[in-house]
């Protein structure tokens, strides 16, 4: 399913666990080549991604010179944002359409972060669904201006108050797109005892209106983290992928590879069947047991015909092949009507 249907489909409990939608978040760790970022395309789809995500920015458009540093400098070294933004900002609305191109041919959905005006109108004739990053949450005259081109949004919540991603869901609703919300920790990496997945059932609470996902930037590890979002309901989930884990720089650490995504798609496939729905039953499968480890009202003692059966005369044991001890107290008082012998299973043709 296209990312667009379901950010269009109405949110609705269907006591069910579907197929996540997965976003590969390539990010800028193609490193400005272009056949790089044509392979980890290739990668993301053989490991299962729905979609391929970029970010379309320019370092003098998103940093001043001397913004500092809020990741892990022990991971990434470059202490300023505009140093750390200009080692990747060199590619143009070419190469992210040739990215778009590409993706296509490979079936693959293709998405990009736009973080400038310019980089959204451009992006905005190849994209049919816009991605906000959480950086930009407050920043309401682009979240205004991307709204303007009446296309789906996917806005990420980290490091915000209710009251920030409320007033950022205002403008969004008022110009009535679909929306969805991932909850997201601005930080990187961000530590599993930090992550605070219960946000997950808050946005779905406080914003009926929107799909609810969740973006990941906790260490690969076993996956986990994704696994534990995706049965609390996020449907879109978005993790950091590269084609090399030990690489230096600030995405590659903590990023997902094809053969975690592999790993991680099958994982979805057994919850799911793990997870079945949530109405209460008992299939087919367990009708052996129905039959046979539940009990039945059975003779204690010889019972003779013509006998008024009392509480003493009677017993439960398995298989529930007779009388159901549900039915115990309407079944003291009445007379045999044949003899009963001691552990035969009481029938209603014993009973008058």
């Amino acid at each position: 399913m296209k990312l667009q249907d379901i950010l269009t489909a109405k949110p609705k409990e269907t006591g069910n666990l579907c197929r996540p939608y997965i976003i590969a978040e390539i990010g800028v760790n193609h490193e400005n080549n272009l056949n790089q970022a044509f392979r980890l395309i290739e990668l993301a789809k053989e490991g299962g991604a729905d979609a391929v995500k970029f970010q379309t920015y320019k370092a003098g458009k998103i940093a001043s010179k001397h913004s500092p540093s809020y990741w892990d400098t022990t991971k990434e070294p470059t202490k300023s944002q505009y140093e750390l933004f200009q080692k990747y900002d060199s590619f143009s609305e070419k190469e992210y359409r040739q990215l778009k191109e590409f993706s296509d041919k490979l079936s693959i959905e293709f998405l990009s972060t736009p973080f400038d005006f310019q980089a959204a109108e451009y992006l905005n004739t190849i994209m049919d669904v816009f991605k906000i990053s959480s950086s930009d949450i407050t920043n309401l005259p682009f979240i205004e201006h991307i709204c303007k081109f009446k296309k789906p949004i996917i806005l990420s919540t980290g490091a915000s108050y209710l009251y920030e991603i409320e007033q950022a869901v205002e403008i969004i609703e008022n110009h009535e797109l679909p929306y969805s919300l991932l909850h997201c920790v601005l930080n990187y990496p961000t530590d599993d005892k930090n992550a605070n997945l219960g946000a997950i059932n808050s946005l779905k609470h406080k914003f009926p209106n929107a799909i609810i996902g969740y973006s990941d930037h906790t260490l690969p590890k076993d996956l986990r983290t994704l696994e534990t979002a995706f049965i609390l309901g996020a449907q879109i989930l978005e993790k950091h992928f590269t084609h090399d884990k030990t690489l230096p720089g600030n995405d590659h650490y903590h990023a997902m590879d094809k053969e975690d995504l592999k790993y991680f798609r099958a994982n979805c496939e057994r919850i799911i069947e793990l997870y079945g729905n949530s109405k209460i039953t008992s299939g087919q499968n367990q009708e052996p047991a129905r039959k046979n480890a539940r009990r039945s009202i059975v003779a204690n003692c010889n019972i003779p015909k013509d006998t008024v059966i009392e509480a003493e005369h009677l017993t439960q044991k398995r298989p529930a092949h007779g009388i159901s001890p549900v039915l115990q107290n309407q079944i003291i008082g009445k007379k045999t009507i044949v003899d009963i012998s001691e552990d035969d299973v009481l029938q209603f043709n014993m009973i008058g």
